[in-house]
């Protein structure tokens, strides 16, 4: 049993097509904004300003408004103000569904409660399998970090699904690690089809599909992986120790990486721009 997103728990159901679900998505992306998109479009930042602050996000984890305060590109009230638009305009993907006409709000209740059961139980059968693991601490703060930074970089929702073992990552042929030295030496890795690695390249580089070919997607995923290294030395680690990082290693399977359990964990993780597993190990 994994954790799914409703839009494809409804989806492998049969409730919803493809199609549906890419259509309510888009919608309720619409809805949902990110404060920058927000402050170019109602003319409280230019889209340049707006960048700057997002870069500064992926090298602090702190909230967009924020970082704008301490820039002094926006005042207290105007994040204030962007805020509330922010929360009055979002909606959720069920909300979505029913205003489209693709379920009625009596299904859609009926399906809530069986996906909200199914997420109880595989997020009880995941926590209890990661808090079992030696480097429980490490993972749960890796999984953190993905939750909030995946929304700033990479315009998408994400969230553990499960543990795989090792003979189940064929499927993820496509795999970035970056691994520090310190007082505990660790790594992080991502692997991912091609389709998914592709999507979140185009998304951290703001890039069209056709400027990413697939040797520029296997950099930029090790980019995305050094930047989430980043932020677990920030973050997750004691700050009293020095660590060294090694450059992404774009190179080893991911089999290999977590081949002893004991000292690895291979991650299922679901983005709504695709699948993928999130490796850490000493």
């Amino acid at each position: 049993m994994a954790v799914k997103f409703l839009g494809q728990f409804l989806m492998e159901r049969g409730v919803i097509t493809p199609q549906q679900l890419l259509a309510a998505t888009e919608a309720q992306r619409a809805s949902n904004p990110l404060l920058g998109e927000l402050a170019v479009r109602q003319g409280l930042l230019t889209e340049a300003q707006a960048r700057r602050i997002n870069d500064r996000q992926r090298a602090d984890d702190r909230r967009f408004g924020d970082i704008a305060l301490e820039l002094g590109l926006l005042e207290p009230a105007q994040v204030e103000v962007l805020l509330a638009a922010q929360k009055a305009g979002r909606k959720l993907f069920g909300q979505v569904l029913v205003e489209q006409g693709v379920v009625d709000a009596a299904t859609l209740e009926s399906e809530l409660a069986v996906h909200r059961a199914d997420q109880d139980a595989a997020n009880h059968a995941l926590a209890v399998g990661v808090a079992d693991h030696a480097l429980a601490d490490f993972a749960n703060g890796a999984i953190a970090l993905c939750g909030r930074l995946f929304p700033r970089m990479l315009d998408s929702q994400c969230q553990p699904a499960g543990l795989l073992d090792p003979g189940q990552l064929a499927a993820y042929p496509h795999v970035a690690h970056v691994r520090i030295d310190g007082e505990q030496p660790l790594f992080i890795g991502m692997a991912c089809d091609l389709s998914t690695m592709r999507a979140m390249v185009c998304a951290f580089l703001k890039i069209g599909p056709e400027r990413c070919d697939d040797a520029l997607a296997l950099d930029g995923l090790g980019e995305v992986v050094n930047v989430l290294m980043g932020y677990v030395v920030r973050n997750v680690l004691p700050d009293d120790v020095q660590y060294r990082a090694f450059p992404p290693d774009l190179a080893t399977p991911a089999a290999q990486l977590v081949a002893d359990r004991d000292r690895s964990l291979a991650l299922q993780m679901n983005s709504q721009i695709g699948p993928f597993v999130l490796l850490i190990g000493d």
